[in-house]
């Protein structure tokens, strides 16, 4: 079963900083060089410090960026930069966007959640993981002993019935933090503290759920390492603090839920030529060309083409064309035999079995490796970058159904790596969790 419980959360001293925005960034792992240098430089306080520190000329075992955050946030707690929850709290949060011209609202709760093994039916994942981001983000774990962000979870509820009950406790006219961040996504957050009643209703009604891990699965990986490695120092008390990791809750069918394609750019294809390209996708694919170059209308036609099938977009350097490539019924067999009929679905693992490696030759080594693959979301970014010959070629997806997900995670499926990118993601900073080996997790009675 789920465990799910309230925890004593540290923040910013909402009492001393006013603009909250200049404290926070995304999530470690879709930070550039550029953007870790703008967050250096917008404010001194800023999670930057905390959740990707720069690495120095010089740096030893003693003095490093991990052993800086580690001082940093033993710091900030003392001098009163950060402060403590006295009482188990839960955190209800709001994420207003608009995409595709559509105001979207997305609601999520913070708390803490049983950590599973990973033979877990009840915390699935559902992409691959990679260990050297793991590595880095145990050496920072066990550094701060504190979780700094949070794993994006999701369950199921139709009914709503968990965001609800939540809600009735808050006015929700007045969060405790309401601010727009740089992306334009506005975020409120209210804080639910010593609420008993309400607390156990949640851990009754978790019980009964699965989450799916959206976003953090390295994270997640990273927190079960580093309660194996407390288990054997301290011993394997059920509630230590160490049993424990952060999540962002979702429901899976919240409306305000968006998952956006990952599109896939190349640097370079061995031996590439465009004619004996298109001959060789012929084999698999319905194949019509078009001049077509205005995103938002690539979009809506590979949006049609994939109601009723595998679908995706090409576009490479020197072509003043861009091709749509539909799978043909009868080259389904090809995908092979050797996966899950509810993988075969999926667009990305079809990109990958017939056009990566069956045409293009690639490894399912190379597929992992970031020198020769990239991702975005961003269409008309890609379509650019193509041009101007920073890439080779594009290759460009429709988003992952959110159907396609549960079926595959239900089925303890693994998809190909960035088959997903959940939008937006959840800011870093907002709730800091401080992992004490000593510190008994209090699980709430109904």
């Amino acid at each position: 079963m789920v465990l799910f419980a309230p925890f004593k959360g540290i923040t910013y001293n909402l009492k001393r900083f006013k603009d909250i925005p200049t404290l926070l960034t995304p999530p470690y792992d879709v930070i550039t060089e550029e953007e870790q240098d703008y967050y250096y430089r917008i404010h001194p306080y800023n999670v930057i410090r905390l959740i990707l520190g720069k690495e120095r000329i010089g740096d030893t075992d003693w003095d490093n960026k991990y052993t800086r955050a580690a001082d940093l946030f033993k710091k900030w707690q003392e001098t009163g930069i950060l402060v403590r929850a006295k009482n188990p709290c839960i955190y209800l949060t709001c994420i207003t966007y608009e995409i595709k011209g559509k105001i979207k609202h997305r609601w999520g709760i913070i708390g803490l959640v049983k950590i599973e093994d990973s033979d877990s039916k009840m915390i699935l994942p559902h992409e691959r993981t990679f260990s050297a981001h793991k590595e880095d983000r145990l050496r920072l774990m066990k550094a701060c002993s504190a979780q700094l962000s949070q794993i994006f979870g999701l369950y199921s509820d139709p009914e709503n019935k968990i965001i609800e009950i939540v809600k009735e406790e808050v006015d929700i006219s007045s969060p405790l933090i309401d601010f727009e961040f740089r992306d334009k996504t506005r975020h409120k957050m209210w804080i639910i503290e010593n609420e008993p009643s309400l607390f156990g209703e949640l851990f009754e009604l978790f019980k009964e759920k699965r989450i799916m891990i959206a976003d953090g699965h390295h994270r997640y990986e990273t927190s079960r390492n580093f309660r194996d490695m407390m288990r054997i120092r301290y011993g394997r008390n059920p509630n230590r603090s160490y049993e424990f990791v952060m999540m962002y809750l979702v429901n899976m069918e919240d409306e305000g839920l968006t998952v956006l394609p990952s599109h896939r750019l190349l640097k370079k294809a061995k031996e590439f030529e465009l004619n004996k390209f298109l001959t060789e996708a012929k084999k698999f694919f319905e194949i019509t060309k078009s001049d077509l170059l205005d995103e938002r209308e690539i979009a809506k036609k590979l949006l049609n083409l994939g109601k009723s099938n595998n679908a995706f977009a090409f576009f490479s350097h020197g072509s003043p064309d861009i091709y749509f490539l539909s799978l043909k019924e009868s080259a389904k067999n090809e995908i092979g035999n050797d996966i899950h009929p509810a993988l075969k679905k999926l667009d990305v693992l079809v990109l990958s079995r017939l056009i990566f490696q069956k045409i293009l030759g690639f490894s399912k080594e190379d597929l992992d490796n970031t020198n020769i693959f990239h991702y975005t979301t961003d269409i008309g970014k890609a379509i650019e970058q193509v041009k101007n010959g920073e890439y080779q070629m594009v290759f460009l997806l429709n988003p992952t159904k959110i159907e396609d997900i549960k079926e595959v995670t239900l089925n303890s499926l693994i998809m190909p790596r960035k088959s997903t990118y959940f939008y937006p993601k959840i800011l870093t900073g907002l709730v800091f969790n401080k992992v004490d080996p000593d510190e008994i997790i209090q699980l709430p009675q109904f």
